[in-house]
This record gives C-alpha cells, sequence and structure tokens, in this order.
C-alpha cells in the first residue's frame, strides 16, 4: 500500500460487492473466449501478422496473447505513463476526473473524454463496462507483491477472467528501474520508444538527478519531511519504499525517517496536536485528490507554526508518480530547486 493511502484502508466498505458483478457470467466466459482464441488485434484489421506477444510482470507472471494488445485497460496512472511512451488505452481505473470535470494529477496528459471510465475512485471498478471494452489486456501498479491497485479485492477472479494482465512495481524498487520497466512493457505493445522526443525526456530526467544530487550535497543539513494531510490526522511517510523517496536517498537527500509506523509499514499517523513531532526544514506534502493539500489547514494552528510552514518551505509531493521520464523529470527538478533555496528552520 502506498505512503498515506489511508484513505484505501478506510474505504473498503465501499468496496463493488459480488452482487454488482451478477449475471455477468456468461459474459465474461464469452469475452475471455474472445480474447485469447481470436487471431486479431482486437480491431480485426491486422489479423496474426504480428504474431504472438509475451510480456513477463513484476509478479514473475507471463501475460499471453495470439497478437499484440491493442484494447488495452490500465489504472489511470499507468495509462498516464504509457502515453508518452505513445501507448493508448482503451479504459481507465482510479482517480481520472475531478468532481468539476477536470483531468485528475493522476491522468497525466490523458485525454479523459476518449477513454472511458470504468471506476474512479477506490473500490470502483465496472465489470460490466469492462467487458464491453473487449479487452486483450488489463494493466496496473503493484504496491505489495501480488496485490493489483484498484482492483477490487471482492471482484478480483471475475475482473481477472477476460483478458491476461500485468502488474508492475509501484514499490521497494528505485525510480529508474521503475520507469525502465514501463519502457519494457511500451516497447512491447509496439510502441517507439527511441523516439528523439522520449530520448530528449530521458536526458532531462538524468540532468535532474544529477542537480538534486548536486543541492543534496550543498545541504546535506536540510531536512525534507515527506506529508499527507486529513481532517484528523498528519501522516508522516516512511521513505524506504516509494520509488521516488528511495531515489530521493540514493541522490543524497536528507529525508525524515518516521519511528513508528502504522500497520502496513508506510507512514505514521500523527495527531495535529503532536504534528510537530518531527523536526524539518522543507516538507513535501502529498498531492492526491485525496489528501488535503496545505491550502486547506489553515484552521490547524500546530500546522501554521511548523517551521518549515512558517518559511514557506512547503512544496507539493507527486505520492503516485506517472513512470515515464518527461512526468518524473520534474519531480527531481523541483525538489533539487527547494533544496537550493532552502534555508535552516527547524
Amino acid at each position: 500500500m502506498p505512503s498515506n493511502a489511508r484513505a484505501t484502508r478506510l474505504t473498503r466498505r465501499g468496496l463493488l460487492t459480488a452482487g454488482g458483478a451478477l449475471g455477468l457470467g456468461a459474459a465474461l466466459a464469452a469475452c475471455g473466449t474472445r480474447g485469447r482464441d481470436k487471431d486479431t488485434n482486437g480491431s480485426g484489421d491486422k489479423g496474426a501478422a504480428s504474431g504472438p506477444w509475451k510480456f513477463t510482470d513484476d509478479r514473475g507472471t507471463t501475460a499471453d496473447a495470439p497478437s499484440t494488445p491493442k484494447n488495452i485497460v490500465a489504472f489511470t496512472g499507468m495509462a498516464a505513463a504509457l502515453h508518452d511512451f505513445g501507448v493508448e488505452v482503451k479504459g481507465v481505473f482510479g482517480p481520472t476526473k475531478t468532481a468539476d470535470g477536470k483531468p485528475d494529477v493522476q491522468a497525466g496528459d490523458l485525454d479523459i473524454n476518449k477513454v472511458k471510465i470504468i471506476g474512479n475512485v477506490w473500490g470502483e471498478f465496472s465489470i460490466e463496462e469492462y467487458v464491453k471494452l473487449e479487452p486483450d489486456l488489463l494493466i496496473t501498479d503493484m504496491w505489495e507483491k501480488d496485490a493489483l491497485w484498484y482492483v477490487p479485492d471482492e471482484s478480483k477472479d471475475k475482473i481477472l477472467k477476460p483478458a491476461p494482465s500485468v502488474a508492475l512495481w509501484a514499490a521497494d524498487h528505485s525510480m529508474p528501474k521503475v520507469i525502465e520497466r514501463h519502457v519494457e512493457l511500451a516497447a512491447s505493445l509496439g510502441a517507439d520508444v527511441r523516439t528523439k522526443e522520449i530520448a530528449d525526456s530521458k536526458t532531462r530526467f538524468e540532468k535532474a538527478a544529477a542537480r538534486l544530487r548536486a543541492a543534496a550535497k550543498a545541504k546535506p543539513e536540510i531536512k525534507v519531511l515527506i506529508g499527507s494531510a486529513a481532517a484528523d490526522l498528519f501522516y508522516v511517510s516512511t521513505p524506504a519504499r516509494p520509488t521516488d523517496t528511495l531515489y530521493f536517498k540514493e541522490l543524497g537527500v536528507n529525508l525524515v525517517v518516521p519511528g513508528k509506523l502504522d500497520q502496513g509499514g508506510w507512514f505514521e499517523s500523527l495527531s495535529w496536536e503532536n504534528v510537530d513531532k518531527y523536526a524539518a526544514d522543507i516538507i513535501m506534502m502529498d498531492n492526491r485528490t485525496s489528501a488535503l493539500q496545505p491550502k486547506d489547514l489553515a484552521s490547524k494552528p500546530t500546522w501554521a507554526q511548523l517551521p518549515a510552514v512558517k518559511a514557506g518551505q512547503v512544496i507539493p509531493r507527486v505520492t503516485e508518480p506517472i513512470y515515464s521520464y518527461e512526468k518524473c523529470a520534474p519531480l527531481l527538478e523541483d525538489l533539487a530547486k527547494a533544496l537550493e533555496s532552502a534555508k535552516k528552520v527547524a
């Protein structure tokens, strides 16, 4: 489970019930047979010319199909990363559209009006709509071994019936390795990952990493805390598992390590009265729509008194990165910039 994903635990009561999938057995069976036996790419216009397709994911599971999958359904952040590498998906699940109809931060550059949203919040996954998409492949993240991100446990068996699935790590491995796995997946799906645009993005990412390393070396005394806010609690994330913080550590950033992790091992939850438990010069705050943002915390006097807040040294943290070089380079650049200008305040 990703850091600060307390909403994930608390909203499990809202997961899809088995009743939501009643009456779909025949449709699932038919779709499953079609997805594996057809000799086309899903649109009926390519035939078997591309040959069989295989990809071994981070579970160690090999997904295969008669030809390269075209009707792809993916977790929103995964779909956004694949988009940056030249692969388009047909449907998405996960935070895609905000209440006012705008793209969620996890949607990246996806055109959210051109993909079918079969679930927009935790626990939502319309199996009926999924089957209608005639999926060739389902792709998502994996924060815990063998746990498919945003695929409801209660209906997982039904969801995995129509098409093969691929899961890539979104934790426990450093960001460059995770991005490279997304490159490998995109290439297997027919993308040209050697374009100048992608090469330029990779160069930018590498330069950003060098800049962050230099900034961290120049100011080793600056402590950075990874935080997330809810109405009643403040969460201090461990840097030991998320891909971004693992890489920040490799680059020399001095990250606050919470001493008493909650069950699951992702963060320590603090009451707002104890929000000052850990000294920090910079606070990186969870930017997901499920978390309260700094502008929402005016009513929390203890928040306002934190040295980093008083110094204006609070920056967003992209808790669930979109794993393309294009989207990850700015994460390194923004932290480097914050370190370069930061003052020791705690």
